[in-house]
């Protein structure tokens, strides 16, 4: 097969034909590795003549086009396309715009004959489609108008500078929830945070995990992003149905499971699973018999405006109640979305789709109740985290497989801390799918995640500037090319839809510019202390890291305080690694960092204290104090909990996901470390209502 016109079509998918690897040296996409991450973009080669066909439909198709395929524009700005030809052209707004949106547009600046170039009027925010013909001849391109910028902290509160708490929603303690931190345990300890001057409450990602699988338990390997994990409904939270003997014996029956499940040491999914998912089925089963007539108005509602978005997920779900959750093993008719099989599997299942729809409703009350309470006193209220992807047999990449590579996960490179690479088995968006849909998928995912938050944080953005893809088989991966600029405008556009801050976590070997290139859009940079050093191994101040940012000590992936301090992790590797003896090494330049954390201590004379309770206060003061926009204390480090939420690179040898919180929510207001983290920022002038 031809190399240079293999090269062509591999570079017009923005496949790489090589990357530097971790020392520098230089890697090159072998021949299998292209062709497969070709087949991932629906392309198909077997010999010259299938190559030649696809070169003709894709790369001398593209360079013939008179007029460019995409182009961005600053919403309410108008703009001078250096195209026209003539052409007679006209606009297709946004179809998600309201008509009220619509109809203050004249059709007159819509349409016209362009002379040397079109002149385009202002535009609303959205993706919209300017369509031209000459010379017989009609092309289409998508114009992404999006604000300038994504929202800021400041616009948002009215301060520059202001503080929350991250906490893991999964581990909460309370006297009345389900053995799961839930919803209403999330608005509690909101409106805890607020009394003490917090602006906002950071979680794990909420995305929906699939109702039927009993062993999905990650937040960060969810089913679908675009949707949410019901597991986290308050089951004493309903709405709509009257509080009668029925609803009281139901709740009665459970209590004894629930106490069982408040009382275990970690989370028990799979037990709280069964119990939860029975409990909503009764509880679905007395909404159909009582509900009052609002609530299924709002209901009705609800499914109306998710239109055929929720329908498929609520149609997944329910062929995943008879089939199981991996797709990949569902009969024929199904796995491939035959439209005949589809149709009879929602006449047939009509009934168990109503139940999903209504779970994804009951949730969305909950959790829009949470924000509304959490942001209260003019604060940001809930700060989600937006998961990199979703596991390849799950819903999203059933319902979303028109803009999904096949074949392929989402991983890493090898490098010195994974050196055979990293799959994350997790689903991957092929670029020139998106574009050919309008950026739906994403916009839809997007769109889902901040209609809850105050603040949106997106893991792994650098994913948004190239992505590494291993193709299945064992076949080497290589990385692909995303449309930054497009992705940027796209997130902008929902977050000023939404009023949300969006935080893009930028850790790792970042490339020149993107920083800056991500910054100029209004997003915050993510700076974790453990991490940021210069490169002869100091510490960084807290006053040196970036403004535009939000600053933490420690991360759900990284050691709490107290494990930093004792080295947990390296002790926990060592252990999994069978080692008789911890890694003296490592845990020599540990000492040496935590030594270094007491030297942020201005006064010279305690630098040798080396406690928690002294090594907490002088962190989190000095990052207090710091000029960074956004600061998160973690929920460990204020409980003093030694053990991390998760060690990366582990499954079963850790506990990850599953350790409680050490302290019931009832019982925090009279733990005097949170009126001490109170102090520090009331001091700082990060509290929200105070100058």
């Amino acid at each position: 097969m031809n190399q240079d016109k293999l090269n062509a079509l591999a570079d017009y998918f923005g496949i790489h034909t090589a990357y530097n690897d971790f020392d520098g040296n230089l890697i090159q996409t072998s021949v299998e590795t292209q062709l497969a991450l070709l087949r991932a973009n629906g392309v198909h080669l077997d010999n010259d003549a299938m190559l030649d066909e696809a070169l003709e439909v894709h790369v001398v198709a593209e360079q013939d086009r008179w007029f460019p395929r995409e182009l961005i524009t600053g919403t309410g700005f108008d703009y001078q396309c250096n195209f026209g030809l003539g052409a007679r052209w006209h606009i297709d707004l946004d179809e998600a715009l309201s008509s009220e949106v619509r109809n203050s547009i004249p059709d007159a600046q819509l349409r016209g004959i362009a002379d040397t170039h079109i002149s385009l009027p202002p535009l609303p925010s959205g993706i919209h489609e300017l369509v031209c013909e000459v010379g017989g001849r009609v092309e289409v391109v998508t114009i992404i108008t999006a604000p300038l910028k994504a929202p800021s902290v400041e616009q948002l509160t009215g301060k520059s500078r202001v503080w929350g708490i991250n906490a893991p929603l999964y581990g909460f303690r309370s006297q009345r929830n389900s053995g799961i931190g839930d919803f209403e345990d999330l608005a509690r300890f909101s409106e805890y945070v607020q009394s003490l001057g917090g602006s906002f409450v950071g979680i794990n990602p909420v995305h929906a995990l699939g109702f039927s699988d009993q062993y999905a338990m990650s937040p960060y390997s969810p089913t679908h992003r675009g949707f949410l994990n019901t597991q986290h409904i308050a089951l004493d939270q309903f709405s709509g149905m009257p509080d009668g003997p029925a609803l009281h014996s139901l709740m009665q029956a459970v209590e004894t499971q629930w106490t069982e499940l408040r009382a275990s040491e970690q989370v028990e999914y799979q037990s709280h699973r069964i119990c939860h998912n029975a409990a909503l089925r009764d509880l679905y089963t007395l909404f159909l018999e009582n509900a009052d007539q609002a609530s299924r108005d709002a209901l009705a509602a609800f499914r109306a405006a998710k239109g055929a978005y929720l329908e498929r997920f609520a149609l997944y779900e329910a062929l995943s109640d008879h089939f199981g959750p991996e797709w990949h093993c569902w009969p024929v008719p199904f796995r491939d979305r035959h439209e005949d099989a589809i149709q009879e599997a929602r006449e047939r299942y009509a009934a168990r789709i109503d139940f999903h729809v209504w779970l994804q409703w009951i949730a969305s009350v909950q959790l829009d109740r949470t924000q509304k309470r959490a942001s209260g006193n003019g604060g940001l209220g809930l700060y989600l985290d937006l998961a990199v992807g979703a596991r390849r047999g799950g819903g999203e990449s059933w319902c979303e497989h028109d803009s999904v590579a096949q074949g392929i996960s989402l991983g890493a490179p090898p490098d010195q801390l994974g050196p055979d690479g990293q799959n994350w088995g997790l689903v991957a968006y092929a670029p020139k799918k998106l574009a050919a849909n309008k950026y739906k998928s994403l916009r839809n995912i997007y769109r889902s995640a901040m209609q809850y938050a105050g603040v949106l944080r997106i893991d792994h953005v650098l994913g948004l500037n190239r992505s590494f893809w291993i193709p299945d088989g064992g076949i080497p991966g290589a990385y692909v090319t995303q449309p930054l600029d497009t992705f940027l405008s796209i997130l902008s556009i929902e977050a000023d839809a939404s009023n949300t801050a969006v935080i893009g976590e930028d850790l790792g070997l970042v490339p020149n510019g993107f920083r800056d290139a991500v910054q100029a859009h209004g997003i915050y940079g993510y700076s974790v202390l453990q991490y940021e050093k210069w490169p002869d191994g100091r510490f960084k101040h807290p006053n040196e890291l970036r403004e535009f940012s939000l600053a933490s000590f420690s991360t759900h992936d990284t050691p709490t305080l107290k494990g930093f301090i004792s080295g947990c992790d390296i002790k926990w590797r060592d252990r999994i690694r069978g080692g008789d003896h911890p890694s003296t090494q490592a845990l020599e330049c540990r000492a040496r960092d935590v030594a270094a954390l007491a030297k942020l201590d201005p006064d010279e004379t305690t630098h040798g204290d080396l406690s928690f309770e002294h090594l907490f206060t002088t962190i989190h003061g000095s990052l207090a104090h710091s000029p960074v926009a956004m600061l998160a204390v973690q929920l460990d480090d204020i409980l003093a909990e030694e053990e991390a939420q998760n060690l990366p690179g582990t499954v079963d040898q850790h506990p990850n996901w599953r350790r409680k919180c050490s302290l019931e929510l009832e019982d925090m207001p009279k733990d005097d470390s949170f009126d001490e983290v109170a102090r520090m920022m009331r001091e700082s002038g990060r509290n929200l209502n105070e100058a």
